[in-house]
């Protein structure tokens, strides 16, 4: 297992696997990550000050990712944990709380205190991890990330 920072190569393979995980778990193809611009673009989406999106390999191929950038519309100091999604090969293996304290070492590194997270409901797997890994349920949403599909909110303190 590898983690390392998405390169314009991995772009192909990263919106692969976002977009196969959400028709996999039966969710909305609008209001999420499926449709977002970024999906297509993913390195060129993380280039800005202050976020960094990790793709995690196994066997020299790509598994998964995760990243971290300012939570849109928000004026707090809060961050967003975004587009974490794995192969089915890669799930049930710990990597999500890897990457997970990997991405929230970036998000205190760059001055982040808190972060920010939304889910589907569906996402049962990934609403424990989340939870497992200090992430605690909001009553309504942060920001205003554009998935309107997701109705589950969780933050954490860094």
């Amino acid at each position: 297992m590898n983690i390392r920072k998405i390169k314009p190569s991995d772009n192909p393979e990263i919106e692969h696997i976002i977009k196969t995980s959400i028709v996999e778990f039966g969710l909305p193809t609008t209001g999420t990550a499926y449709e977002d611009i970024e999906t297509s673009k993913m390195y060129e989406s993380y280039q800005g000050k202050n976020e960094i999106y990790l793709v995690l390999e196994e066997n020299a191929s790509i598994v998964g990712g995760a990243g971290i950038k300012a939570l849109k519309n928000n004026k707090n100091n809060v961050c967003e944990l975004q587009k974490m999604y794995f192969n089915p090969i890669a799930r049930g293996k710990g990597y999500g709380s890897i990457l997970i304290k990997k991405c929230l070492t970036f998000a205190k590194d760059f001055g982040y205190s808190q972060c920010y997270i939304e889910t589907d409901p569906r996402m049962k797997a990934a609403i424990h991890l989340y939870k497992k890994n200090g992430f605690t349920l909001l009553e309504k949403p942060l920001g205003n990330t554009g998935h309107s599909s997701c109705s589950i909110w969780m933050i954490k303190n860094l």
